[in-house]
């Protein structure tokens, strides 16, 4: 007997064919998921493309959320918390891709320098590998996260202010909470080091674009991979940046075989599913080609108007590679 239906993201890689033996599985766009394609459902496996909130979910049997993607701001997880609905999420199946995007940036643009200050904003599992990777390089790296600070002690850590102060490049790795919709704001921009770099490859929500395009005279280099308003992005913005990309620093091969193994690991979990609970995806071959960043850059000022394209198409990057 199977355990219902789930409605999936038919563009969650490596996922087509592995829960039909024990569901109904239907795929389809992330963004077209609508109230009545849940409302029988007993699961969602989603990316963020898919809002999980009252709208969607109201009325529905949906018992479980699972999104193969590290954060959970297109979830509405009081909501959930509220109507019995889990939640489940892959919490750092992309980190060395993004910092692999990261490091990538930084060597194309001259600005991995030894003894550069790169100041990391967010010390979660991004933001971790990111500083390290600059480290390997000579950069000295400040490190600013409150959450883990009030947690560990001030040891290692520095406050905003002085890290905006010091740091040749700021580059942004934190969370999207509603406390931290234009964090990067026009105090942020004005309190950074004058001809410092800004990098934002976690939310485009996190930045006022506004206030970066005020600030963009005093700034050096500008590296976005993410923007408000995803697909339809600040055209101004894009031509301001040295490197801009459609949402892509996450998307590695490796990156979306764990996003994918944690959810379909999530839904053997929750509806105790055995087969499920240790799921792999196997025998993929990964690409051998290095990163070209300026490939997706090119791709995206070509053809802005096909953002959501370029993602849905995108040729995965093997993370372990320069």
């Amino acid at each position: 007997m199977k355990h219902g239906l789930i409605i999936a993201d038919r563009d969650i890689p490596f996922l087509a064919g592995v829960l039909e033996n024990w569901f109904d599985v239907r795929y389809l766009p992330g963004r077209e998921i609508g109230p009545e394609d849940v409302s029988r459902a007993a699961a969602l496996v989603v990316r963020t493309r898919t809002r999980c909130n009252s709208f969607l979910l109201e009325g529905s049997s949906v018992k479980l959320v699972a999104t193969a993607t590290i954060g959970t701001d297109h979830i509405d997880t009081d909501y959930c918390a509220v109507s019995g609905i889990a939640v489940a999420s892959a919490p750092g199946c992309n980190s060395a891709a993004v910092a692999q995007y990261v490091s990538t940036a930084l060597r194309a643009l001259a600005l991995d320098r030894p003894g550069a200050t790169l100041g990391v904003i967010g010390a979660g599992h991004v933001g971790t590998k990111v500083a390290a990777r600059a480290r390997a390089v000579g950069m000295r790296v400040l490190l600013n996260d409150p959450p883990r600070e009030a947690a560990e002690g001030p040891e290692g850590f520095t406050p905003l202010t002085d890290l905006l102060a010091q740091s040749d490049i700021v580059t942004v790795h934190i969370p999207l909470w509603r406390e931290n919709r234009d964090f990067a704001d026009e105090a942020f921009f004005a309190s950074m080091k004058p001809g410092a770099s800004f990098i934002n490859a976690s939310r485009g929500e996190v930045v006022d674009e506004a206030a970066l395009l005020a600030a963009r005279p005093r700034l050096g280099r500008l590296v976005l991979d993410v923007w408000k308003n995803e697909p339809a992005i600040n055209r101004d913005l894009l031509a301001a940046a040295d490197i801009a990309t459609p949402h892509i620093a996450g998307y590695s091969i490796q990156g979306k075989i764990n996003g994918t193994q944690a959810v379909v690991r999530a839904v053997g979990d929750f509806f105790d599913v055995p087969q499920l609970r240790n799921f792999f995806v196997r025998d993929v071959e990964l690409p051998q080609i290095p990163y070209d960043i300026f490939a997706d850059d090119a791709a995206l000022r070509s053809h802005p108007e096909n953002f959501e394209r370029l993602r849905s198409n995108y040729s995965y990057r093997n993370d372990q590679l320069q």
